[in-house]
């Protein structure tokens, strides 16, 4: 396990701070902005800013149409899929809980990752993680949401589709994403994004509203270049120095950091369920990070 220095540990409260108040930029959007709409303007000002920034560090942009039509791939699984249906989950439940189902991603990632590479076998300690993880959403969901099925169980299911489809991203990307520059990755997937969201929005929203009231436009601003632009740049550095493993640790940062925000902006109240679901979710990582220790046989670094 790479140790985490003290400069790692502020990369990664700051980028928990960030994704963290994302959640809540994104709920006041919705509050005058579609669905679509809102993650039309999500993807299109942050890939202006992640090319400028490619620009300003003069990386070379690939010719390869093959690579472009990754970058497509990955932009509607790393963002028109995810973005669009936990935005629309957020308009049905509050902003705390999503950010706790969002950490199942880690959970999805380590069964999609042992189902397409061999080198990511699901060993014992995995196993009991992403099982003590699986438990933790469905506490947090609720028994009553299955005996009960309505709008906000289906929110739910939506925001728990997001994280399947950021899992399904994070093995394309490794499979056809390799010795691509970070940010010129990033900028191409965005650009991809925007090129079927935009449309996507005109056709189901009508023009992308671009009059829009001071916090809504502040939140918009948050979401797309601090949330998206920047917490990228700030996530493959943090990649690169402490590894994937130690990533998994600001997935638990980032949910209370919603909570906090969700309760003191917009005053929700989440239910003891979602405290605990949370906190098996909470477990599952740590098993997976390999913090809690092996379980079982001892099995190789992840």
């Amino acid at each position: 396990m790479t140790r985490i220095t003290p400069r790692i540990w502020a990369d990664m409260i700051g980028l928990a701070l960030i994704w963290g108040g994302s959640f809540l930029a994104i709920r006041i959007a919705l509050d005058e902005i579609p669905v679509f709409s809102s993650v039309a303007h999500r993807v299109l000002w942050a890939a202006l800013a992640l090319w400028l920034v490619v620009l300003v560090l003069r990386q070379p942009v690939p010719r390869d149409l093959r690579i472009w039509g990754a970058f497509l791939v990955m932009g509607c699984l790393n963002n028109v899929i995810p973005f669009s249906l936990m935005a629309w989950g957020q308009l049905h439940i509050e902003t705390g809980l999503t950010a706790i189902l969002n950490a199942a991603t880690a959970i999805w990632g380590v069964l999609v990752a042992a189902a397409v590479f061999a080198d990511e076998r699901l060993t014992t300690r995995r196993l009991i993680g992403v099982l003590t993880g699986f438990l933790g959403v469905s506490v947090a969901i609720g028994l009553d949401a299955f005996a009960s099925f309505d709008l906000a169980s289906l929110a739910q299911l939506a925001v728990i589709g997001g994280t399947v489809s950021y899992a399904l991203a994070g093995s394309w990307a490794r499979a056809r994403l390799k010795g691509i520059s970070p940010v010129v990755s990033a900028a191409g997937m965005l650009t991809g994004s925007s090129l079927i969201m935009l449309p996507l929005a005109r056709a189901m929203d009508g023009p992308l509203p671009l009059a829009m009231a001071p916090d809504t436009l502040a939140a918009v601003a948050y979401y797309a270049l601090m949330s998206t632009a920047l917490a990228y740049l700030l996530y493959y550095r943090i990649l690169a120095a402490a590894g994937a493993g130690n990533l998994l640790l600001v997935t638990l940062m980032i949910a209370p950091v919603a909570i906090v925000l969700g309760a003191v902006v917009r005053g929700e109240a989440l239910g003891a369920n979602a405290y605990l679901g949370f906190a098996l979710l909470a477990l599952g990582l740590l098993i997976l990070n390999g913090r809690l220790g092996h379980v079982g046989r001892k099995s190789r670094p992840t």
